[in-house]
């Protein structure tokens, strides 16, 4: 059987740490909207019992987030057949959009399906949990309120915009970030309705910018459109708008400049469980 589905990035519209945990985790706050935008992800089953990675990313497939979300389903739940997953990559790595996660969310919610698991939602989240912070928000799949370490989500709802996203020629490595006596590790926890009434922000973004003087001018050529926000740990920067008219006139003036962008809207529920839905009936 065969069957493709777009595997959606996210952005933080706000993002604070909180805490750092006794198992070096860090405890968070954060509100996720995902977009319509991201990678086309392509499966295949098959007979023999191997997970075949067919898109080559240049490292270990060993290494590959899809690879072992697949191969952890498998061994989850000893199933014996295998899959080809091949994937049309578009969305920037180490942008802080969620691309790698997003697809290894897709990779458990499509195989679940496609193998006739059966798993809920808990233990697919449980499981995700296992591969990275931010795997949690794409099984979910809607826009949410996180805490913890990104695994405690709640469901939320805001307003649909458009999203100018853009990402600088640069890429912020994460663990850099976390290391940094710079960055902010203690915000208060406040409740969500606090949070929203707060002027949003990003506790990378000071760090970022010191180090990374692209972000900062991408930050600045955004704001002249609204006010601009750094997306998790990242590099890739965003404003939003209320119409995609308005979204796409600003687009062609960072075209202009050469920057790499795209325009989005945020949706109350993943395009990969719109189309799962669809492979039910």
């Amino acid at each position: 059987m065969k069957f493709s589905t777009l595997s959606p990035c996210k952005l933080n519209l706000f993002l604070y740490i909180t805490n750092k945990r006794a198992d070096g985790y860090h405890d968070l706050q954060t509100l996720f909207v995902i977009l319509d935008k991201g990678d086309m992800m392509h499966f295949e089953t098959c007979d023999d019992d191997k997970v075949h990675l067919l898109t080559d990313f240049g490292f270990e497939v060993e290494k590959n987030l899809i690879y072992k979300a697949a191969m952890l389903l498998k061994e989850h739940c000893h199933y014996t057949k295998g899959i080809k997953i091949s994937i049309d990559k578009v969305l920037p790595q180490g942008g802080g959009l969620g691309g790698g996660s997003a697809n290894a969310a897709t990779t458990l919610l499509v195989l679940n399906k496609l193998w006739d698991l059966n798993l809920d939602e808990d233990t697919l989240l449980k499981l995700g949990t296992t591969l990275g912070a931010d795997v949690p928000i794409f099984i979910k799949g809607t826009t949410c309120f996180a805490e913890g370490i990104g695994e405690i989500l709640q469901k939320k709802t805001v307003a649909s915009k458009y999203y100018l996203v853009a990402t600088p020629n640069c890429k912020v490595p994460t663990k850099e970030l976390f290391a940094s006596t710079d960055l902010k590790k203690d915000y208060p926890k406040r409740s969500y309705e606090e949070l929203l009434n707060t002027p949003f922000e990003n506790c990378f973004t000071k760090v970022v910018v010191k180090t990374y003087p692209q972000v900062q001018e991408l930050l600045n050529l955004l704001s002249q459109f609204g006010q601009s926000y750094m997306s998790g740990s990242g590099s890739s920067c965003f404003v939003a708008f209320d119409t995609k008219e308005e979204a796409q006139n600003a687009k062609l003036i960072l075209d202009k400049k050469n920057i790499a962008s795209f325009v989005a809207r945020s949706v109350s529920l993943s395009p990969t469980l719109v189309d799962l839905e669809q492979l039910k009936k």
